[in-house]
């Protein structure tokens, strides 16, 4: 499994999605992405995962406490 996290200020992040496979998880940040800023942060899609976050991370391991059934599993840009 692999877990994508959203934060609003860099280093506090917050479980937001969890993906089968690490391809799917960048997909989805990829069609979350609206644009990118010169300080590493990023827009992204109103109704996709990540809106109000400005930066997102990625790991094959839980990074958080917070468990990861109570996120969205592979969600989908068909979502919306």
């Amino acid at each position: 499994m692999y877990f994508l996290y959203g934060a609003k200020t860099p280093g506090k992040i917050k479980l937001v999605a969890t993906f089968d496979s690490e391809e799917q998880l960048l997909a989805y940040v990829g069609w979350a992405t609206l644009s990118k800023n010169v300080d590493a942060s990023s827009k992204f899609e109103q109704g996709s995962m990540l809106a109000g976050f400005r930066w997102w991370e990625r790991a094959d391991k839980a990074l958080t406490d917070e468990e990861s059934e109570a996120v969205t599993h592979n969600p989908s840009s068909t979502m919306l």
